[in-house]
C-alpha cells in the first residue's frame, strides 16, 4: 500500500509541484537564479562575515550544504541512473534549475519571518512564515510535524543504515558497533546546540565536498575525451532518442525529479530552517546564497557522481544493485579497490553532517510546537540517537517508502505556502534590486518600509535614521 501511494505522490504530484511551481517562480521573477548568478559569488564572499554573536551567512550555508550534500549525492544518483538510465541526470538538472528559484524564495521568506528566541538566537522556517505570513498556526504546526517526522526521525534512520552498511561492505565492520559509535559521536555534538553543529559543519563540509569533487574530477579527467559523448547520451536518453535507453523515458523523468529533490531539497521547506539562523543585512542576500547551494549540490556534485558512474564502464543497462554499490564499484573499476573504500569514507562524512542537519531541523520544528520545553528536547535527542542505532541494523525499505511520502507532503504544503506568499517575496526582490541599481553595494532591509508584514522587531531592528535616509535618497534617484 505504501509503495502504491508513494508511486502516485512522487511519480505524479511531486513532478507537477516541483517542476510546475518552480517554473512559475522562475518566470514571474524573470529568471532570478540566472540574473543573480554571478552576484551569488559576491554575496558568498561577503557571507563570511559575522556579527552580534549570531551565525554568519556562510555558516548557515555550510549547515544547509551539510544536509544537501549527503547520501543523495552518492547513493541517490546511483539509484536514479540504475532505474532511469542516463536520462535521469538531465531531469535532475531541470529540477535543480527551477529548484534554485524555489529555494531562493523559501529561504528569503525564512529570513524575513524569523524570530529571536529566549537565548537571543534566530529561529525560522516554513512553519514560521506560514504562521506569521499567512496567519495560520495550525498549518504551521502540520508543517513542523512533517519536518520532524521526515528529517528528525525517518531520514536519520536511513542515513545511518546507508553508512553502516557501506562501511561493512568496504571494511567488514560490524553494523551494530558502527551504529553505536556513530550515535556516541553525534550525541557529543547535539548537546552543544546550533553553534556547535555549525562549527562542525564549518570544518567538515568544505573538506568532504572539495575532496570528493577532487577525486571524481580526477577520474573524469582520465577519460575526458569521452565526456562530450556521455553528455550527449544523457540528453538523448532523457527524451528517448538513444535506442539503448528508449524505454526508460518515463522512469528517467520520475527518478530524475524524485532523486533530484532528495539530493538538493529545493522546495521541501528544509533549507529555510537553517537559512533563518544567519545574521544578514537583507533577506534576499540569504536567498541568493541558498540558491547557490542548490547549484553546487546538483550541477556540480551530482553531475560528478553521474559521470563517474557512466564513464567507468561498470554500469550497463539493466544493472541490478543498490546505488552505493554502483558508485563504489564504478570508482574501483577505474582506480582500483581503494576507490571502494574512498566512497565508504566519503559517505560516512556526508552522512555524519547530514544527520546533524536533520537533527537541527527536527529540533527547530519541536521548538515551534512546544516552545522552550527542556524535557521534550532531551527526549527528542535520546530518540534520535536510538533511531541511529536501530537504523544501522534494520531493513528500512518500508521506512524509505514512508519517508518519500512525507517528503512529498512537505513539498506540497511548503510550495502552496510559497505560492501564496510569492508576492511578498517579489516585493523584497524589487527592494533589493532597486538598492543595487542605486549603487548600494550591500542592500539593507528596512522593516519600516513593510509595516503591513508581521516582522519580529528583535530579529529585524529598525534601520538607523542616517542609513534609512541615505537608502531612501539613493532609491529615489534609481532608474524606474
Amino acid at each position: 500500500m505504501l509503495e502504491v501511494i508513494n508511486d502516485f505522490l512522487s511519480g505524479k504530484v511531486l513532478i507537477v509541484l516541483i517542476v510546475g511551481l518552480g517554473s512559475y517562480f522562475t518566470i514571474r521573477s524573470r529568471f532570478v537564479q540566472l540574473r543573480h548568478f554571478f552576484h551569488m559569488f559576491a554575496v558568498f564572499r561577503d557571507s563570511l562575515k559575522s556579527s552580534s554573536g549570531q551565525l554568519s551567512s556562510f555558516q548557515a550555508l555550510m549547515l544547509s550544504l551539510a544536509g544537501r550534500v549527503g547520501a543523495g549525492n552518492i547513493a541517490g544518483v546511483g539509484i536514479a541512473v540504475t532505474l532511469g538510465g542516463p536520462g535521469a541526470v538531465f531531469w535532475m538538472w531541470v529540477t535543480a534549475l527551477v529548484g534554485m528559484s524555489s529555494s531562493f524564495f523559501e529561504c528569503t521568506l525564512g529570513q524575513l519571518y524569523k524570530r529571536c528566541d529566549s537565548e537571543g538566537q534566530y529561529r525560522g522556517g516554513p512553519s514560521y512564515y506560514i504562521q506569521h505570513g499567512l496567519g495560520n498556526r495550525k498549518v504551521g504546526m502540520l508543517m513542523a510535524i512533517l519536518l520532524l517526522v521526515t528529517f528528525g526521525f525517518a531520514f536519520n534512520g536511513l542515513q545511518s543504515h546507508a553508512v553502516t552498511h557501506s562501511l561493512n561492505n568496504a571494511f567488514g565492520l560490524d553494523v551494530s558497533k558502527t551504529g553505536i559509535a556513530l550515535a556516541v559521536l553525534l550525541g557529543l555534538v547535539f548537546v552543544g546546540g546550533i553553534k556547535r553543529i555549525a562549527k562542525v559543519a564549518d570544518l567538515l563540509v568544505p573538506v568532504k565536498t572539495l575532496v570528493y569533487i577532487g577525486v571524481t574530477l580526477y577520474v573524469i579527467g582520465l577519460q575526458f575525451e569521452h565526456v562530450p559523448a556521455m553528455l550527449e547520451t544523457i540528453v538523448k536518453s532523457a527524451f528517448g532518442f538513444d535506442q539503448a535507453f528508449g524505454g526508460l523515458v518515463g522512469s528517467a523523468i520520475v527518478m530524475g525529479v524524485k532523486r533530484g529533490v532528495f539530493a538538493n531539497e529545493a522546495g521541501l521547506g528544509s533549507a529555510p530552517n537553517v537559512a533563518a539562523v544567519a545574521q544578514v543585512e537583507h533577506p534576499i542576500a540569504q536567498g541568493v546564497v541558498q540558491a547557490f547551494s542548490v547549484f553546487l549540490d546538483t550541477f556540480v556534485i551530482c553531475t560528478c557522481t553521474a559521470l563517474l558512474i557512466l564513464l567507468s564502464g561498470f554500469y550497463t543497462p539493466g544493472f541490478e544493485g543498490d546505488g552505493i554499490a554502483l558508485t563504489q564499484n564504478s570508482l574501483a573499476a577505474v582506480v582500483g579497490d581503494w576507490g571502494r573504500m574512498f566512497i565508504s569514507v566519503a559517505l560516512a562524512l556526508f552522512v555524519f553532517t547530514s544527520i546533524l542537519y536533520n537533527y537541527y531541523l527536527g529540533e527547530n520544528s519541536l521548538r515551534f510546537l512546544v516552545g522552550e520545553n527542556r524535557k521534550a528536547l532531551v527526549g527528542y535527542r535520546a530518540l534520535v540517537l536510538a533511531l541511529i542505532v536501530w537504523g544501522a541494523v534494520e531493513d528500512l525499505s518500508t521506512v524509505f517508502a514512508f519517508a518519500d511520502i512525507t517528503m512529498t507532503l512537505l513539498a506540497f504544503v511548503n510550495l502552496i505556502a510559497l505560492a501564496l506568499l510569492f508576492n511578498v517575496g517579489l516585493r523584497l526582490l524589487a527592494d533589493y534590486d532597486a538598492q543595487r541599481k542605486a549603487g548600494i553595494k550591500t542592500p539593507v532591509f528596512d522593516a519600516a518600509q513593510f509595516p503591513d508584514l508581521d516582522i519580529d522587531a528583535k530579529a529585524w531592528p529598525a534601520v538607523s535614521a542616517p542609513v534609512a535616509a541615505e537608502s531612501a535618497a539613493n532609491l529615489a534617484q534609481a532608474p524606474r
